[in-house]
């Protein structure tokens, strides 16, 4: 798939236990998780910036599976993800999108840490836009990315979703 091709995106909303977000999903996979409390001008802006000739509609149906492995997660039944997605990035971004996979659930790592399992450390910024661009926060877990101080930086979804995301995986 090309950034530009024309293709359908499905999405629903996922409300369960003080969670609330959109997720799209093609006929290949999983392709955007929202962030919490995410209106649904965060999917259309999304694709129009990263997919512009896709076609959005909503389909709880199509999205199920993927919704019901995420509200797993969230209820603490779930540590990983069984499932497609369908994700378009640069080289780079798809070597820090494949190394985040390898972050065991309930542990952290820091930016420069995964810069240098990509082979880049010297890429740590290079490395922090790549997971500010991933499009499957949560399923691909870019919030186990820490600063080296220890300190949460920067998640799409927000410093307080991310600080909630940890906090799940620590019990």
């Amino acid at each position: 798939m090309r950034f530009n091709e024309e293709q359908t995106a499905y999405y629903g909303y996922i409300s369960q236990g003080g969670w609330s977000f959109y997720i799209a999903a093609t006929d290949k996979g999983l392709c955007f998780v929202g962030s919490q409390n995410g209106e649904i001008d965060e999917v259309k802006s999304w694709f129009e910036k990263n997919r512009p000739n896709t076609m959005l509609t909503e389909n709880s149906n199509h999205v199920a599976v993927y919704e019901d492995q995420l509200v797993e997660y969230m209820n603490g039944e779930r540590k990983e993800f069984d499932l497609p997605v369908d994700m378009i990035g640069t080289e780079f971004q798809n070597a820090v999108w494949k190394e985040l996979k390898n972050i065991p659930f309930g542990e952290k790592t820091t930016y420069t840490d995964i810069a240098e399992k990509i082979g880049k450390p010297k890429s740590v910024r290079a490395v922090g836009s790549a997971i500010g661009k991933n499009p499957v926060m949560i399923v691909i877990p870019c919030h186990r990315v820490i600063a080296k101080n220890g300190k949460l930086a920067g998640f799409r979804g927000g410093i307080p979703m991310k600080k909630r995301l940890l906090e799940l995986e620590k019990k």
